[in-house]
C-alpha cells in the first residue's frame, strides 16, 4: 500500500511569476518539498509526485527525484481547484499499478518542514485510524472580532475579564491555524466527497517553524532562515 504524495505545481502563478521555481536557499522553491518527501523512511512507502502542465517545472521536478504527472491544461487554470488535480494524480498512480493507502497533499509554497515531519504524519494517519489528517500551526487563542454593527463592542474569543496566563492554558483552549502545508487523506474521501478533508478528522500539529508560506518575495528570506534552523539548509 502506497502513500501517494502529490505536490501541485502550476506554471502560471500570478502573485510571483514562476513562483514554484523561485530560488530559495540555492534551490528552486519546489525542490525543498520534493527533498523532504523523498527523505521519508522506506516503511512510510511514499511515492513522491509533482503534478504540472509546465515543461520547465517538470524538468526541475524530475531532476530532483520526483515522479512527474503531466496534468491536462484544463486542470491548470487560474480557477482550477486543488481537488480535481489530486483526483487526476490518483487516477494516474492507480493506472500505473499503485494501490493507494493515503494521499498526501504537500504545498510547495510551504517549504519549511522539520526532518521527520512526513514520517510522523504517516504514522499518525495509520495509528489514529483517521480519514483525513490536517496540518495545523499552534496560534494564540486571544482572538478578537470586529463588531457586526456600528456602536457594538468588538467580540473576543476568550474571557477578557479573567484573562488566563499562556502557561495556564489547557490543550482544549489552544487554537490552531490550517496553514495548507500538509494534508493526508484516505482515497475514498477524495472519491466520494471531492474534498481533502472529510470523515474522521485528526489535527496534525506542525512546529511553529513550519508555518512559513511564500506569498511574496519578502517571505523568501524568512523561509531561508527557517530552513537553516530546521537543518535542511546550511546556516
Amino acid at each position: 500500500m502506497t502513500i501517494l504524495c502529490v505536490i501541485p505545481a502550476r506554471g502560471g502563478s500570478k502573485g510571483i511569476p514562476r513562483k514554484n521555481l523561485l530560488p530559495v536557499g540555492g534551490k528552486p522553491l519546489i525542490a525543498w518539498t520534493i527533498e523532504q518527501a523523498l527523505a521519508a523512511k522506506p516503511e512510510s512507502d511514499v511515492l513522491v509526485c509533482v503534478s504540472t502542465e509546465d515543461d520547465e517545472i517538470a524538468q526541475v521536478a524530475a531532476a530532483h527525484g520526483a515522479h512527474v504527472i503531466r496534468r491536462p491544461d484544463e486542470l491548470a487554470q487560474d480557477a482550477t481547484a486543488t481537488e480535481p488535480v489530486i483526483l487526476h494524480a490518483m487516477d494516474v498512480a492507480e493506472s500505473e499499478g499503485h494501490e493507494l493507502e493515503g494521499v498526501m497533499l504537500l504545498q510547495a509554497t510551504s517549504p519549511v518542514r522539520l526532518p521527520g515531519t512526513i514520517d510522523r504524519a504517516v504514522a499518525q494517519f495509520r495509528e489514529s485510524g483517521c480519514d483525513s489528517l490536517v496540518g495545523v500551526i499552534p496560534e494564540s487563542p486571544f482572538f478578537w472580532h470586529l463588531p457586526e454593527k456600528a456602536g457594538e463592542q468588538p467580540r473576543a474569543d476568550y474571557d477578557w475579564t479573567n484573562r488566563p496566563r499562556r502557561q495556564d492554558l489547557r490543550p482544549q483552549d489552544q487554537v490552531f491555524f490550517e496553514n495548507g502545508s500538509l494534508y493526508l487523506t484516505a482515497p475514498r474521501i477524495y472519491r466520494e466527497a471531492e474534498n481533502r478533508i472529510g470523515g474522521k478528522i485528526s489535527l496534525f500539529v506542525l512546529d511553529e517553524l513550519e508555518g512559513v508560506d511564500i506569498d511574496t518575495e519578502a517571505d523568501v528570506a524568512a523561509a531561508q532562515r527557517m530552513l537553516a534552523r530546521t537543518g535542511w539548509l546550511d546556516a
